[in-house]
């Protein structure tokens, strides 16, 4: 999450939608905001303390937390924006990020196959860099109503347009997106991952992401 009180901004940060390049691009602007030196200190303050003072928003808070602690004016003013992503494609870049990257929380499955499955298994112990990317991405955008809490909604599919978008709403200039990292043993078709069955097992598990979000496991 990355929260600009002098651009009136706040990015709901959802794992593996771009938004690593989307805070890179924007987190230069915390130089020109006079309100990030206090809040780097509280944040260190935040952190030595063991987080018990609550002055920080974690990388992939949901937006219900910044409503929870900001004051009702400030979070209402602030433009609340987010990138989702094909809940398929997803999950196969997960999985060669934790392969390459954490390949000890792969839980002892080397075929993506296997690891669907375990990673999905309700009965599997939460660890969570593998449960932040089975979450349900509206999780992240909605209060615990179901209400859309965020004004604006981009798509990794077309990250770089609508990133445009989302800087026209904040008022500045669009920065250069970075290059995200892609790992490079994977097949650019996400959709040749998968079996009727894989496919299946994410649609059930995604289907309010689907239906809200618009997505198909045929998507372009």
């Amino acid at each position: 999450m990355l929260l600009s009180p002098r651009y009136k901004f706040l990015f709901v940060h959802i794992a593996k939608t771009g938004g690593t390049s989307v805070r890179k691009a924007l987190e230069g602007m915390r130089w020109r905001d006079p309100w990030y030196y206090p809040m780097f200190l509280c944040s260190r303050l935040s952190h030595l303390s063991g987080h018990r003072i609550g002055t920080k928003l974690p990388r992939h808070a949901k937006v219900i937390a910044a409503q929870e602690l900001l004051p009702k004016e400030h979070f209402d003013a602030l433009f609340k924006f987010a990138f989702v992503r094909n809940p398929w494609d997803l999950q196969v870049s997960s999985f060669h990020h934790i392969r390459r990257e954490r390949p000890h929380y792969l839980g002892g499955n080397e075929t993506f196959e296997d690891f669907l499955r375990w990673k999905l298994d309700p009965e599997r112990p939460y660890q969570y860099h593998v449960d932040t990317s089975i979450t349900l991405q509206t999780d992240y955008l909605a209060d615990l109503h179901g209400r859309i809490l965020v004004d604006f909604i981009g798509r990794y599919e077309t990250l770089h347009a609508d990133f445009e978008t989302a800087c026209a709403r904040i008022g500045i200039q669009p920065p250069a997106l970075p290059h995200a990292r892609q790992a490079k043993d994977r097949k650019q078709d996400y959709r040749s991952y998968f079996n009727d069955a894989t496919a299946e097992l994410v649609a059930r598990h995604f289907a309010r992401d689907i239906e809200l979000l618009g997505y198909r496991f045929d998507s372009d």
